[in-house]
């Protein structure tokens, strides 16, 4: 039955969230996930350059009130579209949480024009207007809990 099925907005979302407990950032963990045509290109969360210290070791390393170590989730997905040559044109982004106004410029210029987050996170008003002089959409989403409670009993059955 299909309305027993996560909605795509939903299941992208929970990829998302998934992503995120890799984070290496101690003040925020975030995953964000690129899709296209509801397949994935790429996935992201916030963490360290390759082959530097993670701020879960060494503690964040701030500059008024920024950790310069950490490369945002959104970042990290577009950067990984650009390292296997994985158009981001016409694209989608899901993010736990609303992108700051660097990542938003980014995911625009990318020429992503669907913005799906979960939780809001210091929305930036010059980052929304951006958003809507770009034609692009923003959209929350929100996650029902059902659906891991679902996975959750399934998994428990298994064993």
């Amino acid at each position: 039955m299909d309305s027993q099925r996560i909605p795509w907005d939903q299941y992208f979302m929970a990829q998302s969230l998934l992503l995120s407990l890799r984070s290496t950032c101690t003040r925020l963990s975030v995953g964000a996930t690129i899709v296209r045509d509801r397949r994935i290109i790429a996935g992201g969360y916030n963490g360290s350059v390759t082959d530097d210290v993670h701020c879960i070791d060494d503690g964040c390393y701030l500059v008024d009130n920024h950790c310069v170590r950490t490369i945002h989730a959104e970042m990290n997905a577009i950067l990984q579209c650009a390292k296997f040559g994985v158009e981001t044109d016409g694209a989608e982004i899901y993010v736990t949480h609303f992108p700051c106004l660097q990542c938003t410029k980014m995911i625009l210029q990318a020429g992503i024009k669907k913005i799906h987050y979960m939780e809001d996170y210091r929305n930036d008003d010059y980052a929304i207007n951006l958003i809507k002089q770009a034609g692009a959409t923003v959209h929350k989403v929100s996650v029902s809990k059902n659906y891991f409670d679902a996975l959750a009993k399934g998994l428990a059955h298994e064993s």
